[in-house]
């Protein structure tokens, strides 16, 4: 199946979506709501993600298979090493058994886990006997995953003693490990990290607290990406905070480079995204190593504003639902740009018009659908399997046509 874009009505200056809630926020969440009971969750997201891990949670023997779900493979790992009784096999798609948790599987190893390798050693899928951790102190490459980090520290509040985390090499995607922590202490758990050292104390007293999640960053790039694309378009997106624990908030600063403007409401809990007038730069040269996974937005975007771009930082892109720099680079030089990649960067240049008409090919990927997409203001093109965007952002397609923009399946 595939999904053809193309421009309807342009410009729309009311539009009004509300985007749901952060994946990243819902999983910790569930995780520690599944190991302290009484933690209350709003607007937890609606994505497969989330709700894959959500009936995993369930599960205390037998077979899970989480698909394509990273996210749920990371902390499920964590999880149910932690938990006894627990006598699992966790697995996924082919694209899951290809993607490396040993750095985690190791450190869990050292506090005391009992994880298999059930093929390639490394690799899922892994066979989990849960039991009680009760060593405290492990160290783990903070260069690899953020995820493996977050996982480690979830689980920290539910084992006897705590857990002291040394963070080994670069410390790769640092707000999402802030995220991690600042969820912690917002359910009432005690936490410090000096240096490069992590300190989780024991749950000892009850711990009771409802949360209310904030919408999705990652989600709002595309929005933010059409408005940079427009000649004037307008729209407002529901439930963000001017304060977030989100990385991905640094949407504003970066998309203000590329002609967005953000007001927000802070009474209403909205943003309004506009179009800036003025000359933009020529060039754009950004670290992404803390928002790795707004790079395909951001390319697409350069691409489209005919603006030159380097993005680097992006190691972690090539361990994702696809090799995203492959990806990037293959669907940018059909539409018309040349693309260089290495192991951590990208270089995106356009030749000269854009190439319409053209099919993108998503790779199993959500980001690779939703980041293309805002191209329709400029040329016709076509979505190909434009059902992933389900994992993080299920009716993206639905909000996307209210933005003008025709999405038709074929």
């Amino acid at each position: 199946m595939k999904l053809e874009l193309a421009r309807g009505n342009f410009p729309l200056n009311n539009i009004s979506i509300d985007i749901g809630g952060s994946k990243s926020e819902s999983n910790r969440l569930l995780i520690l709501q599944s190991q302290l009971a009484n933690i209350g969750i709003k607007n937890l997201s609606q994505s497969d993600d989330t709700k894959v891990l959500q009936e995993a949670l369930k599960v205390s023997r037998g077979i899970i298979d989480i698909g394509h779900a990273g996210t749920a493979m990371r902390f499920l790992t964590a999880y149910f090493s932690a938990q006894p009784n627990i006598d699992v096999i966790l697995m996924g798609s082919q694209r899951m058994h290809n993607r490396p948790i040993g750095v985690l599987v190791d450190a869990l190893r050292k506090l005391g886990a009992n994880i298999s390798y059930l093929k390639t050693e490394g690799y899922p899928p892994l066979k989990i006997i849960g039991n009680t951790l009760v060593k405290d102190i492990v160290s783990i490459n903070s260069g690899v995953s953020s995820q493996y980090i977050s996982a480690l520290l979830l689980i920290a509040p539910s084992l006897p003693n705590g857990l002291k985390l040394s963070l080994d090499g670069k410390i790769t995607s640092l707000p999402y490990i802030e995220m991690t922590l600042s969820l912690l202490k917002q359910t009432g758990i005690s936490s410090s990290f000096n240096g490069r050292q992590i300190t989780i104390s024991p749950v000892k007293n009850k711990v009771s607290a409802t949360l209310q999640i904030e919408s999705d960053w990652s989600s709002a790039s595309y929005f933010y990406s059409l408005v940079a694309l427009s000649n004037n378009c307008k729209i407002t997106l529901f439930s963000f905070n001017k304060t977030s624990v989100q990385g991905d908030a640094a949407l504003v600063q970066i998309y203000e480079a590329l002609g967005v403007e953000t007001t927000f409401n802070t009474v209403k809990k909205t943003i309004t995204i506009s179009k800036k007038k003025g000359e933009l730069a020529d060039t754009l040269m950004l670290d992404l190593s803390n928002t790795p996974d707004l790079a395909q937005t951001i390319a697409v975007t350069c691409f489209g504003l005919g603006i030159t771009c380097r993005l680097w930082g992006l190691q972690t892109l090539k361990i994702k639902e696809t090799d995203r720099l492959f990806a990037l680079k293959n669907e940018l030089e059909k539409m018309g740009a040349s693309v260089k990649i290495d192991d951590e960067s990208i270089y995106v240049e356009r030749l000269g018009a854009i190439k319409g008409n053209m099919q993108i090919e998503t790779y199993q990927d959500h980001r690779m659908a939703m980041a293309f997409a805002p191209l329709a203001i400029i040329v016709n093109l076509s979505i190909a399997n434009p059902e992933v965007v389900s994992k993080s952002y299920p009716k993206f397609w639905q909000d996307l046509s209210k933005t003008g923009i025709n999405c038709v399946e074929k």
